[in-house]
Order: structure tokens, then C-alpha cells, then sequence
């Protein structure tokens, strides 16, 4: 056991990836029970934490799942791409510890002085920034530095979450629309890179030269750009027009891209079109709330396509990947895995109904879909437990 912890907090991805699955699932069970007891005509209003259910439900899956799969991913990738040193193992069980010691501040905030758990809360993400940078350094380029801003605008957005917490100012909503879609306009970015790439590469091996995915450099800029413009709009006090403008722009930008990655042929490759649908749903929930701030449909149900959808299901398959390719196995995702990744769209299109179909469908909707997640996130956790805690596989033995 002892050298399985030390192998836990060998390599970024093992511990983060971990902890991301482990929590996606709790904050859903503890979401799940709360709204299936007032489903029922009960009540409960005594929690631990200090805000209201509905919005510790959305911090935590805006600002606390996600950052796990954040620190995974980059302590992961960017050494990868500068030759830089990876970080220790101190390091990395120290920032762990600063994660969880986040999410344990947030859940006891009833009990501790809302300073107190503004300042453990915001503390994982700079120090994190702070080791990115240092081996981003090593072999600096511009698109690979502006994850530093991205990381910055998702940090400001829990931020005014807490200001507003503390009484400074009212801007809750609008750091936690920030959040969100900075936290898109990373996978905007990401996903624009490793989806098209993913496959060309899995194309090629199978002796493809003609066809192949490919994004016009004006596309690709634009898909950058208007991403990061929405997340901007989100938080400023504009008019609805302006950011429905920006969002639908985004969602029909996002769409172009796609169709030009061959997303129809990796249907036999659950590892790849996981990717695809991840970028799909971006798309679209862009789309959904575009049209949502000119008064079509509703932009509750477009937030949660984007959480559910977008980030959820993009973070899955990318850490899902990554465990397995830096473990040495192949990258194949065994059937529980591929199970996981159709669970997720099924969870979101359940949610995005609970809030489209008025009262009558709520509960239904809300419940069904936390249900579904929790399944996709315990099969995803469950099936890469052993690459997480075990030791890489020799070269050459798959």
C-alpha cells in the first residue's frame, strides 16, 4: 500500500483524475438526495455549507470538478510539451491536499468565517498557474501561454462568487457564468487541438492520407476568439443582445469546426468520438443559450448542456485518456468506459428536458439526469481505479 500512495502522487494525472471522479460523484449523490427529499414534499435546511444547495451544487461543479481535471491535465500535458521537469511528488500531493482542503472549506462554510473560506477556496488554482508558467517558461509559446489567462478568468469568477458571499459586491451570478464559460472557452481550445489531432493520428495509423480532419487557420481563430468573448460578455453588464449575438456566433463556429474533423468515422473508436460529442455539446449549448437571451427556450437548460455536455463530457474523455496512454495501456476504452461516455449525453439531454418542460418535468428531469451521472462517473472511477494506484505497464506488452 505504501508504495501505491507514493505511485498516487508520482504523476499529476493519477491523483487529480482520481479525485475528480471521486468527487463528481459525491457532489451529485449529495445534489441527488437533497432534491429527491423535497421531490417528495420534505425538507431540508439544515447542510453544513453556507450558501443555499443550489448554488454549492453550482460552485462545486463549476470551480471544484473541474479544477481537479484541471490539475490533472496540465501537470500532465505541459511538461509534455516543453521537455520541462515534471512536478515532485511533494508538490503534487501539496496541491491535492489544497484542492480538497477547498472543497472541505466550502462544504463546513456555515461554521467557518466566509474569509477563512474565500482564501482556501481560491488558493489551488494560482498555485497551479504558478507551476504551469515555470515550465511553460522552459519552451514558451503564445498558444500555449494563454492558458494562463483562461485559468486567471475561471479564478476572477469564483472570486466574485466569494465577494458577493462576503457582502462586497453583488456579482454571484456573474462569476458564475464566468466560470462556466471560461471554463468552455478552455475546451474550446483544448478540444480544437487534441479532437482533430486524436483523430488525423488514429486515421493515419490505419493508412489514411486523403480526407483527413482539418481547420482552416481564420476558423480556428475565431473559434479561439469568441469563445473567450462569451465568457467576457457573461460577466459584464451588457445587453442580452449583445452576449445571445456572441453565443450563437460561438455555437455556429463551434459546429463548423466539428464537421471538419470527421467525427462519422470514429464511431468504432468510443476513445475518439467521446471527443466529438464533448465538442458537439459545446456547440450546441452555446447555440441554446444564444437563443436563450433573445427569449427562446430557456438558459438554464443551455447552462447545464454546456456543464453536463461540454465539460463533463469532454473532461471524462480526456482524462479517461490520458490515464490510460501514460500507464502504457492501450488506447482503447474497455466496454464500461464506452458505456460512461453514452451515459453522459443521456444525463444532459435528461437535464436540459427537466428545465424545459416546465414544473411537471423537473424532478424528473433533475433526478434522472444526477442519477445517470453518478452511473457514468462510478463506471469511469471504478474501471480505471487500478491505472490510477498501479504501476505503469512495460513497453511492448500490449
Amino acid at each position: 500500500m505504501p508504495n501505491a500512495i507514493i505511485r498516487l502522487f508520482g504523476e499529476g494525472h493519477r491523483v487529480f483524475f482520481l479525485a475528480a471522479g471521486l468527487y463528481a460523484i459525491f457532489a451529485l449523490i449529495v445534489w441527488e438526495g437533497w432534491i429527491g427529499i423535497h421531490a417528495v414534499g420534505g425538507m431540508v435546511s439544515d447542510m453544513p455549507f453556507a450558501p443555499p444547495p443550489h448554488l454549492w451544487h453550482a460552485h462545486e461543479l463549476v470551480f471544484g470538478y473541474p479544477a481537479a481535471a484541471m490539475g490533472g491535465f496540465f501537470l500532465t500535458a505541459v511538461p509534455n510539451w516543453t521537455g520541462a521537469r515534471a512536478a515532485r511528488h511533494a508538490f503534487i500531493a501539496g496541491a491535492a491536499g489544497l484542492w480538497l482542503a477547498g472543497r472541505v472549506a466550502i462544504w463546513y462554510s456555515g461554521s467557518l468565517p466566509p474569509l477563512a473560506v474565500a482564501v482556501i477556496d481560491l488558493a489551488f488554482l494560482p498555485l497551479l498557474a504558478a507551476k504551469v508558467l515555470t515550465q511553460l517558461l522552459n519552451r514558451p509559446k503564445p498558444q500555449n501561454m494563454m492558458f494562463l489567462g483562461l485559468l486567471a478568468m475561471i479564478w476572477a469568477g469564483n472570486l466574485m462568487m466569494h465577494l458577493d458571499w462576503l457582502g462586497v459586491a453583488m456579482v454571484l451570478d456573474a462569476g458564475l457564468r464566468l466560470g462556466l464559460y471560461a471554463t468552455c472557452a478552455l475546451i474550446a481550445v483544448l478540444g480544437g487541438r487534441v479532437t482533430p489531432a486524436f483523430t488525423r493520428n488514429a486515421m493515419q495509423r490505419e493508412g489514411r492520407t486523403q480526407g483527413l480532419p482539418k481547420t482552416p487557420m481564420p476558423l480556428n481563430v475565431v473559434g479561439i476568439a469568441l469563445p473567450i468573448l462569451v465568457a467576457l460578455a457573461a460577466a459584464l453588464p451588457l445587453p442580452g443582445a449583445v452576449f445571445g449575438a456572441l453565443a450563437l456566433a460561438a455555437g455556429l463556429v463551434q459546429g463548423a469546426r466539428s464537421a471538419m474533423w470527421r467525427p462519422g468515422w470514429t464511431w468504432k473508436q468510443p476513445i475518439l468520438w467521446v471527443l466529438h460529442l464533448g465538442m458537439a455539446a459545446l456547440a450546441l449549448g452555446y447555440l441554446l443559450a444564444g437563443l436563450a437571451a433573445f427569449g427562446i427556450g430557456s438558459e438554464v437548460a443551455a447552462l447545464h448542456v454546456l456543464g453536463i455536455g461540454a465539460v463533463g463530457g469532454m473532461t471524462l474523455g480526456v482524462m479517461s485518456r490520458a490515464a490510460l496512454g501514460h500507464s502504457g495501456l492501450p488506447l482503447i476504452a474497455p466496454w464500461p468506459l464506452a458505456l460512461a461516455y453514452v451515459l453522459l449525453p443521456a444525463a444532459m439531454l435528461a437535464r436540459w428536458a427537466g428545465s424545459s418542460l416546465g414544473i411537471d418535468g423537473y424532478y424528473a428531469g433533475v433526478l434522472s439526469s444526477g442519477a445517470i451521472w453518478i452511473a457514468a462517473f462510478t463506471l469511469y472511477t471504478a474501471t480505471l481505479w487500478p491505472v490510477f494506484w498501479g504501476t505503469r505497464a512495460p513497453r511492448g506488452s500490449h
